[in-house]
Protein backbone atom coordinates (compact mmCIF):
# COMPACT_ATOMS: atom_id res chain seq x y z
CA UNK A 1 0.00 0.00 0.00
CA UNK A 2 1.25 3.70 -0.24
CA UNK A 3 0.42 6.61 1.59
CA UNK A 4 0.22 10.40 0.15
CA UNK A 5 0.71 13.06 2.19
CA UNK A 6 -0.11 17.02 0.71
CA UNK A 7 -0.83 19.94 2.10
CA UNK A 8 -1.40 23.86 1.15
CA UNK A 9 -0.33 26.52 4.80
CA UNK A 10 -3.23 28.71 3.06
CA UNK A 11 -5.64 26.55 2.81
CA UNK A 12 -6.00 26.02 -0.93
CA UNK A 13 -7.35 22.28 -1.04
CA UNK A 14 -6.30 21.57 -5.07
CA UNK A 15 -3.10 22.57 -3.96
CA UNK A 16 -2.91 20.29 -1.26
CA UNK A 17 -4.41 17.31 -3.35
CA UNK A 18 -1.84 17.81 -6.63
CA UNK A 19 -0.21 14.63 -8.14
CA UNK A 20 -2.55 12.58 -5.88
CA UNK A 21 -3.51 10.05 -8.56
CA UNK A 22 -6.52 7.41 -7.78
CA UNK A 23 -7.06 7.21 -3.44
CA UNK A 24 -9.12 4.13 -1.99
CA UNK A 25 -9.21 6.14 1.63
CA UNK A 26 -9.10 10.16 2.13
CA UNK A 27 -8.10 11.41 5.26
CA UNK A 28 -8.79 15.64 6.05
CA UNK A 29 -7.01 17.71 8.26
CA UNK A 30 -8.17 21.57 8.10
CA UNK A 31 -8.86 25.07 9.85
CA UNK A 32 -11.81 26.13 11.94
CA UNK A 33 -12.79 28.87 8.76
CA UNK A 34 -12.61 26.62 5.84
CA UNK A 35 -13.37 22.93 6.95
CA UNK A 36 -16.47 22.73 5.71
CA UNK A 37 -15.85 24.10 2.52
CA UNK A 38 -12.74 22.13 2.35
CA UNK A 39 -15.29 18.22 3.13
CA UNK A 40 -17.43 19.42 0.00
CA UNK A 41 -14.30 20.25 -2.15
CA UNK A 42 -12.70 16.95 -1.33
CA UNK A 43 -15.82 15.03 -2.32
CA UNK A 44 -16.51 16.97 -5.41
CA UNK A 45 -12.58 16.17 -6.51
CA UNK A 46 -12.72 12.51 -5.46
CA UNK A 47 -16.60 11.57 -5.31
CA UNK A 48 -17.45 8.14 -3.73
CA UNK A 49 -14.25 7.98 -2.47
CA UNK A 50 -14.07 7.29 1.81
CA UNK A 51 -13.48 9.91 3.51
CA UNK A 52 -12.87 11.30 7.12
CA UNK A 53 -11.97 14.48 8.32
CA UNK A 54 -11.70 16.87 11.50
CA UNK A 55 -10.28 20.27 12.65
CA UNK A 56 -6.45 20.15 13.18
CA UNK A 57 -2.61 20.45 12.22
CA UNK A 58 -0.98 17.91 10.28
CA UNK A 59 2.40 17.38 9.42
CA UNK A 60 4.74 14.96 7.35
CA UNK A 61 8.36 16.02 7.75
CA UNK A 62 6.77 19.79 7.86
CA UNK A 63 3.76 21.19 9.84
CA UNK A 64 0.72 22.81 8.65
CA UNK A 65 -0.42 24.96 11.14
CA UNK A 66 -3.70 26.64 9.83
CA UNK A 67 -4.07 25.75 6.39
CA UNK A 68 -5.19 22.00 4.83
CA UNK A 69 -3.29 18.74 4.97
CA UNK A 70 -4.82 15.48 3.40
CA UNK A 71 -3.45 11.72 4.11
CA UNK A 72 -4.37 9.47 1.11
CA UNK A 73 -4.02 5.30 0.92
CA UNK A 74 -4.12 3.50 -2.00
CA UNK A 75 -2.50 0.64 -4.10
CA UNK A 76 -3.46 -2.70 -1.95
CA UNK A 77 -5.99 -1.93 0.40
CA UNK A 78 -9.59 -2.02 1.64
CA UNK A 79 -11.52 0.39 3.10
CA UNK A 80 -15.07 2.17 4.74
CA UNK A 81 -15.51 5.10 6.07
CA UNK A 82 -18.63 6.33 8.62
CA UNK A 83 -19.96 7.93 11.41
CA UNK A 84 -21.41 7.50 14.98
CA UNK A 85 -23.76 10.35 16.46
CA UNK A 86 -24.57 11.89 19.29
CA UNK A 87 -21.75 10.52 21.10
CA UNK A 88 -22.08 12.69 23.77
CA UNK A 89 -25.85 11.15 24.39
CA UNK A 90 -25.77 8.00 22.98
CA UNK A 91 -23.75 6.26 20.13
CA UNK A 92 -24.61 2.99 20.55
CA UNK A 93 -27.63 3.86 19.10
CA UNK A 94 -25.77 4.03 15.92
CA UNK A 95 -23.28 0.85 16.21
CA UNK A 96 -24.92 -1.30 13.47
CA UNK A 97 -23.19 0.95 11.17
CA UNK A 98 -19.64 -0.09 12.87
CA UNK A 99 -21.05 -3.46 12.75
CA UNK A 100 -21.74 -3.67 8.85
CA UNK A 101 -18.89 -2.46 8.03
CA UNK A 102 -16.49 -4.16 9.85
CA UNK A 103 -18.09 -7.37 8.26
CA UNK A 104 -17.31 -5.59 4.93
CA UNK A 105 -14.25 -5.28 5.62
CA UNK A 106 -13.85 -8.78 6.48
CA UNK A 107 -10.47 -8.06 8.46
CA UNK A 108 -8.46 -9.60 11.32
CA UNK A 109 -5.75 -8.41 13.93
CA UNK A 110 -3.10 -9.03 11.62
CA UNK A 111 -4.34 -6.38 8.85
CA UNK A 112 -6.74 -4.36 9.69
CA UNK A 113 -6.72 -1.20 11.74
CA UNK A 114 -9.59 1.74 12.76
CA UNK A 115 -8.56 4.92 12.70
CA UNK A 116 -10.91 7.56 13.70
CA UNK A 117 -11.74 11.52 14.44
CA UNK A 118 -13.53 12.55 17.70
CA UNK A 119 -15.95 15.58 18.12
CA UNK A 120 -15.33 14.79 22.04
CA UNK A 121 -17.08 12.68 25.11
CA UNK A 122 -14.12 10.36 23.92
CA UNK A 123 -13.79 7.59 26.42
CA UNK A 124 -17.52 7.03 25.80
CA UNK A 125 -17.27 6.94 22.13
CA UNK A 126 -14.04 4.77 22.04
CA UNK A 127 -15.78 2.03 24.60
CA UNK A 128 -18.77 1.81 21.54
CA UNK A 129 -16.41 1.76 18.89
CA UNK A 130 -14.19 -0.83 20.90
CA UNK A 131 -17.20 -3.30 22.09
CA UNK A 132 -17.11 -3.96 17.92
CA UNK A 133 -13.69 -4.19 16.98
CA UNK A 134 -12.60 -6.10 20.01
CA UNK A 135 -14.51 -9.17 18.64
CA UNK A 136 -11.65 -9.42 15.66
CA UNK A 137 -8.97 -8.27 17.74
CA UNK A 138 -8.97 -4.73 15.47
CA UNK A 139 -6.60 -2.02 16.82
CA UNK A 140 -7.89 1.70 17.02
CA UNK A 141 -6.01 4.34 16.62
CA UNK A 142 -7.25 7.60 16.50
CA UNK A 143 -7.73 11.63 17.77
CA UNK A 144 -9.92 14.72 19.41
CA UNK A 145 -10.60 17.26 16.32
CA UNK A 146 -11.02 20.65 17.49
CA UNK A 147 -14.51 22.80 17.25
CA UNK A 148 -16.69 20.02 18.15
CA UNK A 149 -17.10 18.78 14.42
CA UNK A 150 -16.02 15.67 11.95
CA UNK A 151 -16.59 14.64 8.72
CA UNK A 152 -17.57 11.59 6.92
CA UNK A 153 -17.96 10.96 3.05
CA UNK A 154 -18.75 14.46 2.21
CA UNK A 155 -20.77 15.66 5.03
CA UNK A 156 -20.06 17.32 8.48
CA UNK A 157 -21.25 16.24 11.73
CA UNK A 158 -21.27 17.76 14.95
CA UNK A 159 -20.89 15.85 18.34
CA UNK A 160 -19.80 12.66 16.42
CA UNK A 161 -16.65 9.98 15.75
CA UNK A 162 -15.89 9.61 12.17
CA UNK A 163 -13.76 6.64 11.40
CA UNK A 164 -12.38 4.30 8.63
CA UNK A 165 -11.54 0.73 8.85
CA UNK A 166 -8.92 -0.14 6.46
CA UNK A 167 -7.74 -2.94 5.71
CA UNK A 168 -4.19 -3.81 4.14
CA UNK A 169 -3.95 -6.87 1.45
CA UNK A 170 -0.37 -6.82 1.27
CA UNK A 171 0.93 -7.06 4.66
CA UNK A 172 0.20 -6.59 8.36
CA UNK A 173 -0.26 -3.62 10.90
CA UNK A 174 0.11 -3.17 14.06
CA UNK A 175 -0.81 -0.23 16.78
CA UNK A 176 1.65 1.57 18.97
CA UNK A 177 0.92 3.84 22.02
CA UNK A 178 4.54 6.06 22.87
CA UNK A 179 4.79 7.56 26.98
CA UNK A 180 7.77 10.00 27.29
CA UNK A 181 6.71 10.04 31.07
CA UNK A 182 7.22 7.90 34.04
CA UNK A 183 5.86 7.64 37.75
CA UNK A 184 7.33 10.66 39.86
CA UNK A 185 8.48 9.01 43.59
CA UNK A 186 6.32 7.30 45.23
CA UNK A 187 2.78 9.81 45.02
CA UNK A 188 -0.13 7.90 45.24
CA UNK A 189 -3.69 9.36 45.44
CA UNK A 190 -7.45 8.56 45.55
CA UNK A 191 -9.10 11.06 43.58
CA UNK A 192 -12.75 13.05 45.26
CA UNK A 193 -15.11 15.55 44.94
CA UNK A 194 -14.75 15.31 40.74
CA UNK A 195 -17.06 15.85 38.45
CA UNK A 196 -17.27 14.31 35.25
CA UNK A 197 -18.97 16.27 32.61
CA UNK A 198 -16.61 18.89 33.36
CA UNK A 199 -13.36 17.24 33.93
CA UNK A 200 -12.59 18.38 37.25
CA UNK A 201 -10.33 17.03 40.08
CA UNK A 202 -11.88 18.74 43.39
CA UNK A 203 -9.63 16.65 45.87
CA UNK A 204 -6.41 14.40 46.24
CA UNK A 205 -6.53 11.89 49.45
CA UNK A 206 -9.12 14.71 50.48
CA UNK A 207 -6.73 17.46 50.30
CA UNK A 208 -7.99 20.21 47.57
CA UNK A 209 -6.08 19.28 44.55
CA UNK A 210 -4.87 22.97 43.57
CA UNK A 211 -3.16 22.98 46.76
CA UNK A 212 -1.74 19.49 46.79
CA UNK A 213 -0.03 19.91 42.89
CA UNK A 214 1.32 23.08 44.02
CA UNK A 215 3.02 22.12 47.36
CA UNK A 216 4.62 18.80 45.63
CA UNK A 217 5.87 20.93 42.42
CA UNK A 218 6.37 24.70 44.36
CA UNK A 219 4.44 26.43 41.64
CA UNK A 220 2.39 28.86 41.31
CA UNK A 221 -1.33 28.33 40.50
CA UNK A 222 -0.61 30.31 37.06
CA UNK A 223 2.59 28.28 36.40
CA UNK A 224 -0.25 25.12 36.87
CA UNK A 225 -1.15 25.22 32.89
CA UNK A 226 2.76 25.13 31.99
CA UNK A 227 3.90 23.00 34.07
CA UNK A 228 1.13 19.91 33.23
CA UNK A 229 3.86 19.38 30.21
CA UNK A 230 6.38 18.29 32.65
CA UNK A 231 4.47 17.08 35.72
CA UNK A 232 0.77 15.26 34.25
CA UNK A 233 -1.30 12.84 36.37
CA UNK A 234 -1.83 9.24 35.45
CA UNK A 235 -4.67 6.60 35.80
CA UNK A 236 -3.33 3.67 36.35
CA UNK A 237 -5.30 0.94 34.29
CA UNK A 238 -4.00 -2.47 34.97
CA UNK A 239 -0.35 -2.61 34.07
CA UNK A 240 -0.34 0.81 31.72
CA UNK A 241 -0.82 4.40 32.93
CA UNK A 242 -3.11 6.35 31.15
CA UNK A 243 -2.33 10.36 31.06
CA UNK A 244 -4.10 13.10 32.30
CA UNK A 245 -3.39 16.47 31.29
CA UNK A 246 -4.09 19.89 33.26
CA UNK A 247 -6.05 22.26 31.21
CA UNK A 248 -6.59 25.23 34.05
CA UNK A 249 -6.96 25.81 37.57
CA UNK A 250 -10.76 25.92 38.71
CA UNK A 251 -11.31 27.46 41.76
CA UNK A 252 -9.21 25.16 44.33
CA UNK A 253 -9.92 22.24 41.72
CA UNK A 254 -8.00 21.27 38.53
CA UNK A 255 -9.80 21.40 35.11
CA UNK A 256 -7.97 18.31 33.74
CA UNK A 257 -8.36 17.22 29.48
CA UNK A 258 -9.72 13.58 30.42
CA UNK A 259 -12.61 12.35 32.67
CA UNK A 260 -11.32 11.69 36.46
CA UNK A 261 -14.44 9.71 38.48
CA UNK A 262 -14.08 9.08 42.61
CA UNK A 263 -12.10 6.54 43.77
CA UNK A 264 -9.81 6.46 41.20
CA UNK A 265 -6.18 5.77 41.80
CA UNK A 266 -3.79 8.64 40.48
CA UNK A 267 0.18 8.81 40.41
CA UNK A 268 1.98 11.74 39.64
CA UNK A 269 4.31 11.86 36.45
CA UNK A 270 7.62 13.28 35.00
CA UNK A 271 9.15 14.27 31.76
CA UNK A 272 11.27 11.26 30.76
CA UNK A 273 14.49 11.89 28.24
CA UNK A 274 11.81 11.85 24.84
CA UNK A 275 15.02 11.95 22.70
CA UNK A 276 15.41 8.27 24.03
CA UNK A 277 12.22 7.17 23.89
CA UNK A 278 11.53 8.72 20.86
CA UNK A 279 14.65 6.17 19.01
CA UNK A 280 13.55 3.44 21.09
CA UNK A 281 10.03 3.35 19.75
CA UNK A 282 11.45 3.85 16.15
CA UNK A 283 13.79 1.04 17.06
CA UNK A 284 11.06 -1.29 18.33
CA UNK A 285 9.23 -0.35 14.56
CA UNK A 286 12.33 -1.21 13.01
CA UNK A 287 12.62 -4.45 14.41
CA UNK A 288 8.83 -5.26 13.99
CA UNK A 289 8.28 -3.99 10.82
CA UNK A 290 11.91 -4.33 8.38
CA UNK A 291 9.87 -3.24 5.37
CA UNK A 292 6.95 -0.55 6.19
CA UNK A 293 4.94 1.13 3.68
CA UNK A 294 3.09 3.99 5.83
CA UNK A 295 3.24 4.96 9.22
CA UNK A 296 0.10 7.28 10.39
CA UNK A 297 0.24 8.87 14.03
CA UNK A 298 -1.59 11.25 15.91
CA UNK A 299 0.34 13.49 18.35
CA UNK A 300 -0.81 15.60 21.33
CA UNK A 301 -0.62 19.15 20.97
CA UNK A 302 0.95 19.63 24.43
CA UNK A 303 3.97 17.03 23.15
CA UNK A 304 3.61 19.40 19.92
CA UNK A 305 4.27 22.34 22.72
CA UNK A 306 6.60 21.12 24.55
CA UNK A 307 8.82 19.94 21.90
CA UNK A 308 8.17 22.94 20.01
CA UNK A 309 9.82 25.24 22.58
CA UNK A 310 12.82 22.88 22.83
CA UNK A 311 13.38 23.52 19.88
CA UNK A 312 12.40 19.55 19.00
CA UNK A 313 9.94 19.15 16.36
CA UNK A 314 11.34 19.45 13.46
CA UNK A 315 13.91 16.58 14.16
CA UNK A 316 11.27 14.28 15.78
CA UNK A 317 9.49 14.83 12.03
CA UNK A 318 12.97 14.24 10.24
CA UNK A 319 13.42 11.03 12.63
CA UNK A 320 10.36 8.96 12.49
CA UNK A 321 9.86 9.88 8.81
CA UNK A 322 12.99 7.39 8.56
CA UNK A 323 10.35 5.10 8.64
CA UNK A 324 9.09 5.42 5.83
CA UNK A 325 6.31 7.79 4.64
CA UNK A 326 5.66 9.13 8.06
CA UNK A 327 2.29 11.50 8.24
CA UNK A 328 -0.17 12.07 11.25
CA UNK A 329 -2.33 14.61 13.24
CA UNK A 330 -2.04 17.21 16.02
CA UNK A 331 -4.67 15.96 18.41
CA UNK A 332 -6.85 17.22 21.34
CA UNK A 333 -6.24 13.83 22.96
CA UNK A 334 -5.12 10.29 21.67
CA UNK A 335 -7.13 6.87 21.24
CA UNK A 336 -5.31 3.35 21.72
CA UNK A 337 -7.98 0.63 21.31
CA UNK A 338 -10.15 1.38 24.03
CA UNK A 339 -8.41 3.99 25.65
CA UNK A 340 -8.42 8.07 25.55
CA UNK A 341 -4.74 9.11 26.81
CA UNK A 342 -3.28 12.66 26.76
CA UNK A 343 0.15 13.51 26.49
CA UNK A 344 0.95 10.66 24.40
CA UNK A 345 1.73 9.26 20.76
CA UNK A 346 -0.53 6.64 19.27
CA UNK A 347 0.51 5.16 15.71
CA UNK A 348 -0.69 2.58 13.03
CA UNK A 349 2.25 0.89 10.93
CA UNK A 350 1.59 -0.67 7.75
CA UNK A 351 3.92 -3.76 6.49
Amino acid sequence: MKQFFGMSRNGDLKEAVRGLGKPQLLLLLSNERQFETHVRELEEIFPGVPSIGCIGMSYDIRIVENGVGVIAFSDGICATANVLEEVSVMPVKYIDRLENDVRRVNGSQENTVCIDFCSGNDACALTTMYSVLKHRKISLVGGTGDKGKVSANGKVYPDSIAYALIRNEHGRVKAYKENIYHQMGDYRFIASQTDKANYILGALNGMPAKQVYQKILGVTEEQIPTQTFKNPFGKINGNDVCIISIKEVAGNALACFRQVNDSDVLILLELGDYRAIVKNTIQTIHRDFPKVSAVFSVNCLFRYKLFTQNHYMQEYLKEMSALGSHAGLVGYGEHYNNRFVNQSMTCVVFE
